[in-house]
């Protein structure tokens, strides 16, 4: 099953447990919505990094409290916006880009 969510930065929570998890979409840092919605077993593939360069990251759960992650190497994707994306300080977006 699949579902492409309004908000994609948060997931799919009422959907959860999903057996795997694609973000085409960089983010800062891997946000823990995503990590707890999947099922043990399953993998979340997330570009993470800075804007110009990150690293595809491989993430398992392996149990509720414990994950593996492996990097598929260097990549660019576009920013992840949102409040586990960069949308901090610094990071106000406006059409074309950063403001």
């Amino acid at each position: 099953r699949s579902r492409l969510p309004a908000c994609a930065e948060e997931g799919d929570p009422e959907g959860a447990p999903w057996d795997g998890i694609i973000v085409t979409a960089a983010a800062p840092a891997v946000p823990n919505s995503l990590r707890e919605q999947l099922a043990i077993g399953a993998r979340l593939v997330i570009p993470v990094g800075g804007r110009g360069r990150q690293e595809l990251l491989v993430i398992e759960r392996r149990s509720l409290t414990e994950w593996a992650e492996t990097s598929d190497g260097a990549v660019v994707f576009v920013p992840l916006i949102g409040e586990e994306g960069f949308a901090g300080p610094g990071w106000a977006v406006r059409r074309g880009g950063r403001a």
